[in-house]
């Protein structure tokens, strides 16, 4: 039987055969291998286990296939076209639309297939070259909180609420504190971090008790945005109820802090006070700020994670990025203790 580890080579051989010279792009991720074509992508998914997920089998790999393909329509219907099999005829790798897979067929592995978006309309480019209007980030508004006002309640209590942020904490700890690194400023903002969320686990909570808490997206990032007409959001998290399990304000802050270190911070205070105003919902200055402080110190964490791997690609890139969301966190942090003592508490009357 062929090994799920040599599938990404396989498919490779099958899309040469087809692809026409120079056209196809590889690109590795930290879970998958995705393959560009001229007007379309494939994602083949890597056989990994780690904490939060275990793509170790082809039955499981299949499955998060599925569920991507399912998710992902909420926010970016019509480019997710459904899985492609890759198969073996007569010892030859051949992609397979799904439909058209044989019952005998002997399946290697399964890719999710989705049209291939432009780049120049991804959010991250638009921001470095300065090509973003008003009028996308209102249409992006527009998008997101239809998301939000329609998402499916979880049903969180307030403490499991402030738990999930904690154990997050402590695994930044873990990474960040590891004594093979120095992360500078880690060691105070999460020492901050703790007594922030031992603070004012009160008013997060209320987030949770006022039904605040959807099944979202999970990771709002810039280069998951395309700003189409009207925008497209991709690769939400399908791997894990529980990250997707969001207070649509914490992903909202996760965007703006991406926005403000891509030097645009006037599109993310664009979406959220926007958000607000369509949702009818504004949630406290400490609650924001908590939540883009643990938001940076997940994304410093998860990049001085790619040096755990045994050989991490452009290891050069990880710790001076760790170092830049280490300081955002702190600057959130400081934030807060400059307004904790004059901001009024939030309202636990406009539930969802």
């Amino acid at each position: 039987m062929t090994s799920a580890d040599t599938s990404h080579e396989l498919a490779l051989v099958a899309l040469q055969s087809s692809a026409q010279p120079g056209e196809l792009e590889v690109i590795e991720t930290h879970m998958s291998w995705v393959f560009l074509l001229k007007d379309q992508v494939l994602k083949l998914k890597k056989p990994v286990r780690q904490a939060f997920l275990d793509f170790t089998q082809l039955g499981y790999r299949e499955a998060f296939c599925r569920e991507e393909v399912r998710l992902n329509a909420r926010l970016a219907p019509g480019i997710y076209q459904g899985l492609m099999a890759l198969t073996l005829v007569d010892g030859r790798p051949l992609l397979v639309n799904e439909p058209l897979v044989h019952r005998s067929s002997y399946v290697v592995d399964w890719l999710v297939h989705m049209k291939r978006l432009p780049r120049a309309r991804m959010l991250d480019e638009a921001m470095a070259h300065r090509t973003v209007l008003e009028g996308d980030v209102d249409a992006l508004v527009r998008i997101l909180a239809d998301f939000y006002r329609t998402a499916v309640p979880a049903n969180i209590s307030p403490m499991h609420h402030v738990d999930r942020m904690l154990q997050e904490l402590r695994l930044s700890s873990r990474v960040l504190l590891d004594p093979r690194w120095v992360v500078p400023g880690a060691a105070q903002a999460i020492q901050q971090m703790r007594t922030g969320l031992a603070l004012h686990q009160a008013a997060l909570g209320i987030r949770a008790l006022s039904g605040r808490i959807v099944d979202g997206h999970g990771d709002l990032r810039p280069e998951h945005v395309c700003l189409l007409h009207p925008p497209v959001v991709i690769d939400c998290i399908e791997f894990s109820a529980s990250l997707r399990q969001v207070d649509p304000f914490d992903e909202l802050a996760f965007l703006a802090l991406e926005c403000r270190m891509a030097g645009a911070g006037w599109i993310g205070e664009r979406v959220m006070s926007g958000c607000e105003r369509a949702l009818g919902d504004r949630p406290t200055h400490t609650v924001l700020q908590l939540y883009t402080a643990h938001r940076a110190l997940v994304r410093a964490r998860l990049s001085v994670a790619h040096l755990l791997d045994p050989q991490p690609r452009t290891p050069e890139r990880w710790m001076p990025q760790a170092g830049r969301y280490v300081m955002h966190a702190q600057m959130a942090l400081d934030a807060l203790l400059l307004n904790e003592s004059v901001e009024p508490p939030e309202s636990t009357s406009s539930a969802r």
